[in-house]
């Protein structure tokens, strides 16, 4: 087949999909927004996207509908230079629908079987929205807001073949309507780079090297902001130093923002958070170590004593997953999707995400007596393995599902 993934950070959620598919015979191509220069091991074409953003006072609440509109404007007019310059027609197109770049490409190609990627739909009630009260009041302005936020992904899915979600939960925000075009697959765990290792270590900036058996916390998320928990855990941190006096603290994460508003004018959500509660920690201790590479993130998940996830009702991070498959003993927020893979007591622990008493309690007792916590540790790893493996099961169903849709004779 001749199949086009299309994602403005190519290669996102394909990763593993693009390659393992063009290792198959299938002739596999990418298009990607021409300032992504990740590296990826098909070919790549790009399309340019430079529009300015829209006028906030004319669009008002359709100016998110319009933004994803103008990029599936921009991905359409790079697809008919494929058409038609090109002479290219793909059999699959496999596409993320969440910056609108799958809207209009079955206008260019009819006969193409078009997947989109639905991650998530946003809701003005039970996902992100209002969950936090600090930052996210609730009130039906917001509930419109989000919305109108959600118009262009019912769209995508609306005018697709069919839907991949990572999770259950992901997939059931979308409306029931459109829920049975959706196939429930995650994107999968590699259990053969994250898994357990006594040798394992980190050299932190100061010097000082950790090791499998020392007292480590770990947070870990691509960015440092409330979506995450970042504040709650920033909070919970002086009971737990108080109480453990040999702990060590790695926390990485950019400055940015992934998800939700930036911190208020001139400053950033860590500095702020941390500016919080520095008087009652013992900074020598807290390792800031911003965006690492991925085999430091694998070292540190490796060495981590106890690892520390949180969420708002959102999408799931990857980070939990490959935490769980390293061994680690992951104490994760008491939100959806967390409980689809944690079992409290079981394979991990969950803690109310604003409990910030429970979290210093949970992080301190499973910093103290890591031999008590051994089995869940195994437990997260086989859960991994059972449901969640990359080459063992994610990827032969990822890839007999893409197959799946190839064009039948006549």
């Amino acid at each position: 087949m001749k199949i086009l993934f299309i994602h403005q950070n190519f290669p996102g959620q394909f990763l593993y999909l693009a390659p393992a598919l063009r290792a198959r015979g299938h002739d596999c191509r990418a298009l990607t927004d021409l300032k992504n220069q990740r590296q990826a091991q098909i070919p790549v074409l790009r399309y340019r996207h430079d529009l300015p953003p829209p006028d906030p006072a004319a669009t008002r609440l359709g100016r998110n509908f319009t933004q994803m509109n103008d990029r599936g404007v921009s991905v359409a007019r790079a697809c008919l230079q494929l058409r038609d310059k090109h002479g290219y027609t793909p059999d699959v197109i496999f596409g993320h629908s969440g910056w609108g770049e799958t809207l209009f490409l079955k206008e260019v190609w009819p006969t193409a079987k078009l997947i989109v990627y639905a991650e998530f739909y946003y809701r003005g009630v039970g996902c992100d929205v209002g969950f936090d009260p600090e930052f996210s009041r609730p009130g039906f302005d917001a509930v419109m807001t989000a919305q109108a936020r959600a118009g262009h992904l019912g769209q995508s899915l609306l005018h697709a073949d069919a839907g991949l979600a990572p999770t259950k939960w992901q997939a059931s925000t979308y409306p029931p309507a459109l829920q049975p075009l959706i196939k429930v697959i995650f994107d999968g765990v590699n259990t053969k780079t994250m898994v357990p290792n006594p040798s394992a270590s980190l050299s932190l900036p100061d010097g000082r090297v950790l090791r499998d058996g020392d007292e480590v916390l770990t947070f870990v998320n691509r960015n440092l902001e409330p979506y995450r928990g970042y504040h709650s855990f920033i909070r919970a941190l002086p009971d737990v130093m108080t109480a453990r006096p040999a702990a060590q603290v790695v926390i990485v994460g950019g400055d940015d923002v992934s998800y939700g508003a930036a911190a208020p004018k001139g400053q950033t959500w860590k500095q702020m958070f941390l500016d919080e509660v520095k008087d009652r920690l013992d900074l020598s201790r807290v390792h800031f170590l911003g965006k690492v590479p991925y085999p430091h993130f694998v070292a540190l998940m490796q060495i981590s004593r106890v690892h520390a996830y949180l969420t708002y009702p959102f999408v799931l991070s990857w980070s939990m997953l490959e935490a769980m498959s390293a061994g680690a003993y992951v104490v994760g927020s008491r939100t959806a999707p967390v409980e689809e893979l944690i079992e409290d007591g079981v394979n991990g622990r969950l803690v109310d995400f604003f409990d910030i008493k429970g979290w210093s309690a949970a992080l301190t007792e499973g910093l103290a007596a890591p031999d008590r916590f051994l089995p869940l540790r195994k437990a997260a790893r086989q859960t991994i393995l059972d449901k969640y493996d990359l080459h063992g099961i994610c990827l032969p169903r990822m890839v007999d599902y893409v197959e799946s849709f190839a064009p039948t004779a006549g």
